[in-house]
């Protein structure tokens, strides 16, 4: 995101905070033995940012870097580029639009681990590109081994995102994710190979990738396009169309207007006759 672009979506980012607050404060109403994580958690802080940085230091530190290490790195992160706070609170959007499951924001802010991976890997990716390259890999192995998401600090994420489930999420080095894209557990964005250089996909924005689905290789997904459950993608998929198999098929073309946001997995009758 530009500068321009930062200061104008930030414009709704203490709306998404005040929601958030509002539900800790009813939740640890209703339940007081949660009252004090609540408390610590949210409460105790004045803004997105602050409660961000706690959240994901109570989850990754460890023996080896600390909460307190963790918390600080996380802040030097959000003041260096203010954009991902921005980004964590269009995630929190994303998640209370495209999930019927959730009641408010705290469950993906306390509980749900595809939003707390993004939120971890934008850290990663914040210290990689700072030549930190070290840390953001051990950041990277504590939310593999904590949440069975696996990205790859040097893969570059859009906003909006939503990881639903989140386990078995693999995404590597070169990948790039738009905005606004939805992905359920198993995907993933990988290789074809051994090969070096740009070699993992891109997808466009508003894609919705179904449970599963392994898109190989320096491939581009489409905006609005939709890869079916189960799907294995090797070639490039027209923006708005929909693809499934193995290896994948056109279903149709178009697919719809936002399957990242409708969550749309139903697939057309008729199949055409030939592999992308």
């Amino acid at each position: 995101m530009t500068r321009l672009e930062v200061v104008a979506a930030s414009d709704q980012a203490p709306d998404t905070w005040a929601m958030l607050r509002a539900s800790a404060e009813q939740a640890a109403r209703d339940e007081p033995l949660l009252a004090s994580q609540l408390n610590a958690v949210i409460l105790a802080h004045g803004d997105l940012a602050a409660a961000l940085s706690f959240q994901i230091a109570r989850k990754i530190g460890d023996d080896e870097m600390g909460a307190m290490s963790v918390r600080e790195v996380c802040r030097e992160a959000f003041e260096g580029d203010p954009a991902i706070v921005v980004a964590a609170a269009a995630d929190l959007q994303a998640v209370a639009e495209r999930d019927p499951a959730i009641r408010s924001l705290l469950q993906p802010f306390l509980y749900f681990k595809g939003f707390q991976a993004i939120q971890a890997h934008r850290v990663a990716h914040w210290l990689w590109k700072q030549g930190r390259e070290t840390l953001a890999f051990h950041v990277q192995g504590r939310m593999s081994e904590l949440f069975q998401v696996d990205i790859h600090p040097a893969a570059t994420l859009g906003s909006g995102l939503f990881f639903d489930h989140g386990t078995g999420i693999v995404i590597g080095e070169t990948a790039v994710i738009g905005d606004e894209v939805s992905m359920l557990h198993g995907v993933t964005l990988g290789g074809t190979g051994a090969e070096r250089g740009d070699r993992h996909p891109k997808i466009g924005r508003g894609v919705l990738l179904g449970a599963g689905a392994k898109v190989l290789g320096n491939i581009a997904i489409g905006d609005f396009a939709k890869v079916a459950s189960g799907s294995v993608v090797l070639k490039a998929v027209p923006a708005g169309c929909t693809v499934a198999g193995v290896p994948a098929r056109l279903v149709n073309c178009p697919t719809g207007d936002a399957p990242a946001r409708t969550m749309d997995h139903t697939l057309a009758d008729i199949v055409y006759d030939f592999v992308i």
